[in-house]
């Protein structure tokens, strides 16, 4: 049985696919026929991260899989990535391997394949066939305004999914 927990502010549809034992953080998007399947360990899933139609997240491991925020998983993507850091791009169609840590502000170009065990530093770019890589200057901005934009489109054509985590707010006492 799945145990899945969806923090207020996300927008998960209900023709998604998930599985397993999952947690999504507030302002993450999860479009339809998006597969999050966690029949290993636990996808730990961040906030302000979009995982578009037919994208696929998928951990085979008992370990957890943790994914941070501000990441963006193309259309038909798939990652099987150990861990993901911050303000990762997965491009279309792109392949990424069980074996991998992945550091913040990297993007998979559309169409590549990153198998071999590794630890990605921060600011990587893979591209281009055979596949290439070369670090960044600067890791992708946030998309805000398209989590924005989802959020308000999304839940007038799909159903969403509730929530079941509140968000924890942080209340300051006036003095």
């Amino acid at each position: 049985m799945a145990n899945l927990q969806i923090t207020v502010g996300a927008v998960v549809c209900v023709e998604a696919e998930i599985r397993g034992d999952v947690r999504i953080g507030t302002k993450t998007i999860v479009h339809p026929c998006a597969k999050i399947l966690a029949t290993g360990g636990p996808i730990v899933i961040g906030d302000a991260n979009i995982v578009e139609e037919l994208a696929t997240i998928e951990n085979k491991s008992p370990e957890p899989m943790i994914i941070g925020n501000n990441n963006v998983f193309e259309v038909g993507s798939l990652v099987k990535a150990k861990a993901i850091g911050d303000h990762n791009i997965f491009e279309t169609k792109c392949f990424v391997g069980d074996q991998i840590s992945i550091g913040n502000g990297c993007v998979f170009g559309a169409g590549t394949k990153v198998t071999p065990s590794q630890a990605v530093p921060d600011n990587s770019v893979f591209y281009g066939e055979p596949l290439k890589h070369r670090l960044a200057g600067e890791r992708p901005s946030a998309q805000t305004l398209q989590i924005d934009f989802l959020s308000r489109i999304l839940p007038n054509y799909h159903n969403i999914i509730n929530p079941t985590i509140k968000r924890e707010i942080a209340v300051e006492k006036a003095s």
